[in-house]
């Protein structure tokens, strides 16, 4: 075993779980060696869900759930490494991304819950944590990150290639033979999808999207959802709950909805705005490789595909690289970075002066 073996752990705006993947990084190109997926207890989520909006002893609540949280990491490195029959000693870095509860670029921060130097104790292994503020500190928007890793194993010299990752909310990032690595959000990916489904089905998820393909589209609903300002502003952006949840979806309704006939429209919104962005920044893609959760929305993909007829629309399996692992890989990547005293950043994606290292070192 080379002594380029790295965890990446990532858990996302969806508060689905942890995904934790062990990678060999000797190679040019990255070789998992093994994957875990811890999901969230429905306490867990509700209480990471609750402290997106100010409440009563916050500073308390957000230090225990960093504890917690730990903990789980913990858990899915241990997972990963039994599976690789691997010992912690194998392992030069965790790259741990955290749990975010407030993203406010414009305010100088990103919060992410971790306690890292927990996560170090409690798995023998150094942890590199903080990824995204010493970005906003250089002006940056901190997110998102991901497309460096991405313009390392999916570019390609001669197709045009976009990236589309769909977690709660969809990032992309743009591979032009020629042209320099872009990225940005686009908006909602599965986010206001999940909390409608919660509210009306009991579900954490629409499986396959297909309560959303039981209704129809209501056009004057899209329409008033599309004037989100975030949908004109240019790149290079970035956003969170703080733009799009159900307090902001509310007030657009006017209340005689088939609660079925909303998810077809948020559905809509997501692959509209998908759609539109690629349109917009990117211009004609041969390709959109779609990972992320949002991959396995059957119906979101139909639209996607619908929006964009002209462009192959296929998971990132289509080139070797498990769409439920690419964002967890590429933090174990930016873990590397960070060790090798390389920026994990790149400017013309999160708008901030210059490349930068990113992360906070644990040692073990």
């Amino acid at each position: 075993m080379s002594g380029q073996v790295f965890v990446g752990l990532m858990s996302g705006t969806s508060l689905d779980g942890v995904d934790a993947v062990l990678a060999d990084f000797s190679a040019t190109r990255p070789h998992p060696l093994a994957a875990a997926f811890i999901p969230y207890p429905d306490s867990l989520r509700q209480a990471l869900l609750d402290l997106n909006d100010a409440g009563h002893d916050e500073l308390r609540r957000a230090a225990e759930l960093s504890v917690t949280l730990a903990k789980l990491y913990a858990q899915a490195t241990q997972t990963a490494l039994g599976q690789a029959k691997l010992a912690a000693s194998a392992i030069q870095a965790i790259g741990c991304h955290g749990q975010t509860v407030r993203h406010r670029p414009d305010s100088g921060y990103s919060l992410q819950l971790n306690q890292p130097a927990l996560l170090a104790e409690l798995s023998g292994i150094t942890v590199v944590a903080d990824f995204r503020n010493r970005d906003i500190a250089a002006g940056g928007q901190g997110a998102p990150l991901v497309p460096a890793f991405h313009d390392r194993i999916l570019r390609s010299a001669d197709r045009h290639r976009v990236v589309l990752n769909i977690g709660g909310i969809a990032n992309l990032t743009d591979l032009a033979p020629g042209r320099a690595t872009r990225g940005f959000d686009t908006g909602p990916g599965n986010m206001l999808m999940d909390a409608w489904a919660a509210r009306h089905l009991g579900s954490p998820i629409d499986v396959n999207g297909a309560w959303a393909a039981s209704g129809q589209v209501l056009p004057e609903l899209l329409t008033r959802l599309l004037q989100h300002p975030f949908f004109a502003r240019p790149a290079p952006k970035s956003c969170g709950r703080e733009e799009f949840h159900l307090g902001w979806l509310e007030p657009l309704l006017d209340g005689g909805e088939d609660p079925a006939d909303v998810q077809a429209s948020l559905l809509e919104l997501t692959a509209r705005s998908i759609a539109d962005a690629i349109k917009r920044e990117c211009g004609p893609a041969q390709e959109v490789l779609v990972c992320g959760g949002g991959v396995h929305n059957k119906q979101l993909m139909l639209r996607l595909q619908a929006q964009l007829p002209t462009t192959r629309i296929a998971s990132t399996d289509l080139y070797g690289v498990s769409p439920d692992d690419l964002e967890a890989l590429a933090f174990a990547w930016l873990a590397q970075q960070t060790l090798a005293g390389q920026p994990g950043n790149l400017p013309e994606v999160t708008g901030a002066r210059e490349p930068r290292i990113l992360g906070a070192i644990y040692p073990a």
